[in-house]
Parts: structure tokens; sequence; C-alpha cells
């Protein structure tokens, strides 16, 4: 490599001046916020982001940095996290748009309260679901809960409604919600199959592609069922409990059978 200068005739060789050595340095310098940086790239090897990103934040915990180094995780796990407070907060707002609906429809406090205990019963069927499946919990498994929170209050409302409907016509709260749980359990059971059958070939991932939509399909099917068994038994024993000790005592059911 010639060295030249206005005052030389000759050039001058860069090794004549100065020792050459082979050594290690970055092709290209990273920056992040105008700090600089060092990327380091890992590729999951499954479909559990999860496990992986609690893998790396230990790692990260465990490892002793110097005062002026710091360690950032980056990419899909932040994106992942931030998905998972949007859905939580959609699914609370959710919950509590339906309830105050509900509120203003009843006139009552208590009877929305009685309606909005389906909720649980059918996110118990969604962790089970998850669980035998082996299923994670992503994007598509948070909006079938968000989805699956209108179903199940949906059904539970036939069986309020129908049970205050019944104590207007003179009907005792135990005969009222015994009644009401057995003529609304067929319009339930109509329903709730007919959507069940219908996201099966999702679920079960017959056509290409339905692999991303499958913990979607799994997650509403298997809340379904926990919320048909559940809610027949959990939201009638609350109707019960509430209501028994408003009756008047020694009141006789007015009729004997609702059709």
């Amino acid at each position: 490599m010639p060295l030249r200068a206005q005052c030389l005739k000759l050039p001058t060789y860069l090794d004549q001046v100065a020792d050459v050595k082979l050594m290690r340095s970055p092709t290209e310098v990273d920056h992040y916020q105008l700090q600089r940086s060092i990327d380091v790239y890992v590729t999951p090897t499954g479909e559990d982001l999860g496990k992986d990103a609690q893998a790396i934040t230990k790692i990260i915990a465990d490892t002793h940095l110097p005062p002026n180094l710091r360690i950032n995780l980056r990419g899909l796990e932040v994106t992942m996290q931030s998905s998972f407070k949007s859905f939580g907060f959609g699914l609370l707002l959710a919950v509590l748009l339906a309830y105050l609906v509900l509120v203003a429809q009843f006139s009552s406090f208590r009877d929305p309260f009685l309606i909005m205990l389906a909720v649980p019963t059918g996110l118990i069927g969604v962790l089970i679901t998850l669980a035998l499946t082996g299923t994670t919990l992503n994007i598509q498994s948070l909006m079938g809960v968000v989805m699956l929170q209108g179903m199940v209050v949906s059904n539970s409302i036939l069986i309020v409604d129908f049970a205050n409907v019944l104590r207007g016509e003179g009907h005792s709260v135990r005969e009222a919600v015994a009644h009401a749980c057995r003529i609304r359990l067929r319009p339930i059971l109509m329903t709730s199959l007919a959507t069940i059958v219908g996201l099966l070939p999702m679920a079960l991932k017959i056509e290409t592609g339905s692999e991303a939509y499958a913990p979607l399909a799994l997650v509403i099917i298997g809340g379904l069922i926990s919320s048909i068994l559940l809610t027949i038994f959990v939201v009638p024993a609350a109707y019960l409990l509430i209501y028994q000790h408003r009756e008047a005592p020694g009141r006789a059911p007015a009729l004997e059978e609702a059709h």
C-alpha cells in the first residue's frame, strides 16, 4: 500500500513505517437508541415462545454485568407480552361492558352478577382443553377466550331471564329456577352444539393453513362444553341462594307446570 506526500517524489510503502498484523474486528457496528449494541439472535425450536423467553430471562438474571453494560430482550417476546396485556385488558373491558349493558336491561345489579358467573365456568374448560391438547396460550387462543365470553353469557341469560318470568307468574324461587333450567336447556344445547360442530374442522386442522386458527377453535369448544355442564348447576344454585330469602314464608306455588 503506497503512501504519498507532496515533498516526496517516490512513494513510501506502509510496511516501511508500520507493522501490519491481522486481528479480529466487527464487520459492522450496530446502534440501538443512539447507543452501541451487540445483537444476539435466538431462534426457538418449537412453538412455545414463553418457555424460551423465561429461560433467556433466567440466564440474564444470573449473569454478572459490568456497570456500563445492560441487556435488553427484544423481538417477538416483547410483541407477545404486549399482546397478552392488550388482550387481558380487552377481556376485562368486555366483561365490564357486558355487565353494564345487562344492568341497564335488567334494571338490577344482582341478576347481571348471576349471569356473569358463567364466565369462570367457560375459563375452566379453556384451561383443561389447553392442557389436554398441549396447546400454548397464544394470540389465537386469547381471541377465542374473548369470543367465548359472549357465548357463555348468552346461555346464562336464558336461565336467569326465564326464571324471573316464572317468578312473576307466581312460581316459587325453587320451582322457577328448576323449570327455567329444564326448559332452557334445549335451546342452550342446540346453539352450543351447532357452534361446536361448526368449529370441529378448524380444531382438527383438516384444511391447509388451519393450524394457525386451531387454538381459537379448541378454546371455544372446550369453554362451551364446560359452560354447558357447569352453568346449569352454578347459575341456578347462586340464583336460589340469593333470591330464596326474599320469598315470603309459606308461599305456595301458584302453578304446577310451566310450558
